[in-house]
């Protein structure tokens, strides 16, 4: 028997008393055992209640028109990104501290030296690569085409296995190239005049080159579980390569001889051990997502040839290639700067930039993954209002937890460098010097965040363009930068200026990248942005003057590394407690969602 709706319609309802249902949705009507928890939900929770219910469903027999679902208000919305983004953080922390774990034992073990110069540099060449393939593709544009896809009948399968049958198949060839072009991709990172080992670096190149296919897949794989809303095993994954390395690390340091000693002779047991042990680790990474992947319900197989919405993919991908190439172009000039200067230049910006990212890949990465499908939802539906609100809430959200941060590590630079990097084979003046890449280069952490997420929300519209427009300008300017700074500073000094350049020109980008935006959409809700980053940085300054007082209470008799690990956690505490105690007394309403998370899993602790 079918149900009678009136004898769920009110008098507050506005329908008369007795009223038939006016229309009926067949999708909705079949099967009658779903009538109630579907229909009801409708008319209990109507946000009018005096709007007729039947101006609310469509005619019978006639389509309902697909509108987007209207996003809630911010405020209702902040606490589901905050819980997403808080998931992953733990995750993300997670492979940070694992991955900064390794760098730290291999300068222990190495010291940062040639040896861990020409590892890093071969180490950062799959990376290199695949960028310049696909991976900036596959994270920049996959995911919102992929969201699309899934409006298919087949919920995109069949686009999917399309997408990961060409990226496995360029991943492959570039891999074999690239691996047989090991010395040449070697040199354009290295510049002769310096102290790095351009032999050693290329005996490492052939060991790890080969993970380019590793870094590939995981990167396509990572993009098709995000456009499915799972974001948990790409976020763990590098956990998994992060403790394979540590253990490579532990083999190496037992092995008997030294790679410095006969960089090409590729049977040196530290040179195979450590080459092949970090090859391991790709390996695991990527095949670590597969299990997910597979409960999730995709299945793949070779899907060859190229529909319409991948033919959009290839217009997409010629603008972020060249975007890619561009700022390739830029970390080339950058190492190949390093490599002048003093041996161990390239080990100290790659450990420098590590910490100097910490910070964003705990939060803004985190951040950036939850909300970038919601973004790209957006920007399909046409929904301005709601992209902009995104963009405008993920702004200031990492304004408050990132500029902090970085205000810490301008006082805390020296002490985190000797902290971490003053132990093994590791010197005094090499880890200061660390410390102090990290503090002239902290003011650029909140633009960085920024230029990330602007660069998002481009692609969320399918607009690749704009971003290499951008790209090409900071490059344009981060170039004559850097060979000023090899030219003027000492050659130990180089590595200072190349990471303040680094930064200078990520604010040059996030200023470009916000008047575009601007320009695009209109009112992109700056007002409120830039009073959030005005309060943040009273609360900074209050919490650097704090942080170097206490920094001054540290007696020089507890030796320079007990010093320095006093120092960072006395600075570090007092200096983002006074700074975030100071955002919460000045009732920040974006800080709520996270004030009362922390609550929450202090009442279950």
């Amino acid at each position: 028997m079918e149900p009678d709706a009136t004898q769920f319609i009110r008098p507050e309802h506005g329908v008369p008393p007795g009223a038939r249902w006016p229309s009926a949705d067949p999708d909705i009507m079949r099967p009658y055992d779903e009538f109630a928890t579907r229909m009801l939900p409708r008319i209990l929770d109507a946000p009018r209640p005096s709007e007729p219910i039947g101006d609310r469903l469509p005619a019978v027999g006639l389509e309902p028109e697909r509108k987007p679902r209207p996003e809630p208000a911010e405020s209702k919305k902040a606490p589901s990104v905050v819980k997403a983004s808080g998931r992953m953080a733990i995750a993300t922390l997670t492979s940070r501290i694992t991955g900064f774990a390794w760098k730290v034992l291999l300068a222990a073990v190495a010291g940062l030296s040639a040896v861990y110069d020409s590892f890093t540099v071969a180490n950062t060449l799959p990376l290199i690569i695949n960028e310049l393939l696909l991976g900036g593709v596959l994270t920049s544009v996959v995911v919102p085409l992929l969201v699309r896809s899934q409006d298919d009948e087949d919920g995109g399968e069949a686009y999917t296995q399309r997408m990961l049958t060409m990226a496995i198949t360029v991943l492959l060839a570039g891999t074999v190239l690239s691996t047989l072009g090991a010395p040449l991709v070697t040199s354009l990172l290295i510049d002769d005049s310096g102290e790095a080992n351009r032999d050693l670096a290329t005996a490492f190149a052939y060991l790890l080159l080969p993970g380019l296919l590793c870094y590939g897949l995981f990167a396509v794989l990572s993009a098709v579980l995000n456009a499915k809303q799972i974001f948990g095993p790409a976020q763990w994954a590098p956990v998994i390569n992060n403790l394979v390395i540590i253990l490579t690390i532990g083999l190496y340091a037992l092995v008997p001889g030294d790679p410095t000693l006969n960089p090409l002779a590729m049977s040196d047991p530290k040179l195979l051990v450590l080459g092949i042990g970090v090859f391991t680790a790709m390996t695991m990474q990527a095949l670590f997502l597969i299990p997910a992947l597979r409960r999730s319900g995709f299945r793949f197989k070779w899907r060859w040839g190229l529909d319409e919405r991948l033919k959009e993919f290839g217009g997409l991908a010629a603008w972020i290639f060249g975007y890619v190439a561009v700022s390739q172009v830029g970390v080339i000039i950058n190492t190949r700067v390093l490599t002048s200067g003093d041996e161990g230049g390239v080990a100290t910006y790659s450990n420098a930039w590590l910490l100097f990212q910490l910070p964003y890949g705990v939060i803004g990465v985190s951040l950036l993954t939850a909300i970038m499908p919601r973004m790209s939802r957006a920007a399909a539906d046409g929904d301005n209002r709601r992209l902009i609100g995104d963009l405008s809430y993920a702004s200031r959200l990492s304004t408050l937890t990132l500029l902090p941060i970085s205000a810490v590590m301008v006082v805390a630079g020296t002490s985190i460098g000797v902290a971490l990097f003053s132990f093994g084979k590791g010197t005094l003046e090499d880890s200061e010097r660390l410390g102090q890449a990290l503090a002239v280069s902290a003011f650029g952490l909140l633009p960085y965040a920024l230029v990330m997420l602007q660069m998002r929300v481009f692609y969320a519209m399918k607009d690749s363009r704009t971003p290499t427009l951008i790209m090409a300008v900071m490059t344009a300017v981060k170039i004559p930068l850097l060979y000023l700074a090899g030219g003027v500073l000492s050659p130990a000094d180089v590595v200072l200026g190349v990471m303040m350049v680094n930064s200078l020109v990520f604010v040059v980008g996030a200023i470009m990248g916000q008047v575009w935006l601007w320009v695009q959409l209109g009112n992109l809700r700056s007002k409120r942005v830039l009073g959030v980053i005005l309060f943040t940085v009273v609360a900074c300054g209050l919490g650097v003057l704090a942080a170097w007082l206490v920094g001054l209470l540290v007696p020089d008799a507890l030796g320079a590394t007990l010093q320095a690990w006093v120092k960072l956690v006395l600075q570090g505490v007092v200096g983002l407690g006074v700074a975030f105690g100071v955002l919460v007394a000045l009732k920040i309403d974006e800080l709520n969602p996270i004030t009362r998370r922390v609550t929450r899993m202090a009442k279950r602790a």
